[in-house]
């Protein structure tokens, strides 16, 4: 038996796989679980009651979690002339326009977060097809194309994650480490929960939020009680 599947069987038999967690304790149980030789991220899965096949009922969005996601993120900002300027001085990791695309096309990707100036997107479109499977395109619903890009570059440095939902209507993003105290993982979650109730769409009917849940990167879930924290 693998060293991954014995700290998996462990985690599970520590967890109640019907019950729904308070918070404190989804949190303790997670920082219980045998840990893996690295720094477990902590995923969180929201099953929205949407018809994720209907386009006035999409949720996509960002949010800046208070305590950050743990992790170093590369910035891109594709722009010209004084923006690019302001870009580099606030502390952007690749700025630049037409050489970046170049680079794209050419099968660079070594970056985390892509920001652009309106003007911008007209060519982003030969880069289209490879930056919108990844999550890197720049989108208006994000707030990454935009003329203030020291605001968006500080944010996505702090902690700014995207997210949006999946085919199945479910949106699957992070919340931190499995090193956070569990009081940063409390409030990051409860940004990320909060941040998706203003994104209701106005067609849905009934419950918004139907189930979450949380894991490590190599754990099994837990289900949050619901009347904690989405209602």
């Amino acid at each position: 038996m693998s060293d991954r599947s014995k700290r998996y069987d462990t985690a599970q038999e520590k967890r109640d796989r019907q019950k729904a967690y308070l918070l404190d304790e989804a949190f303790q149980l997670i920082r219980n679980f045998p840990r893996a030789k690295f720094n477990e991220t902590v995923d969180v899965a929201l099953t929205l009651g949407i018809d994720p096949k209907q386009s006035d009922q999409a949720v996509r969005g960002s949010t800046v979690l208070p305590h950050g996601t743990g992790k170093s993120r590369r910035v891109l900002v594709f722009c010209k002339g004084e923006v690019a300027q302001r870009a580099k001085e606030e502390g952007a990791d690749y700025v630049g326009a037409d050489d970046l695309i170049q680079k794209i096309q050419d099968g660079w990707l070594d970056f985390d977060v892509a920001i652009a100036t309106p003007d911008m997107m007209k060519d982003l479109g030969k880069v289209g097809r490879v930056l919108g499977p990844r999550g890197l395109m720049p989108n208006p619903k994000t707030g990454t194309v935009t003329q203030n890009v020291e605001k968006v570059i500080k944010e996505a440095k702090a902690g700014r994650i995207e997210f949006k939902n999946d085919k199945t209507g479910v949106v699957h993003t992070i919340i931190g480490k499995i090193s956070f105290e569990e009081k940063a993982l409390k409030e990051n979650l409860q940004a990320l929960v909060d941040a998706i109730k203003r994104l209701r769409p106005q067609s849905v009917k009934g419950q918004f939020i139907k189930n979450i849940y949380i894991s490590t990167t190599m754990g099994p879930s837990i289900k949050i009680a619901l009347n904690e924290i989405a209602e």
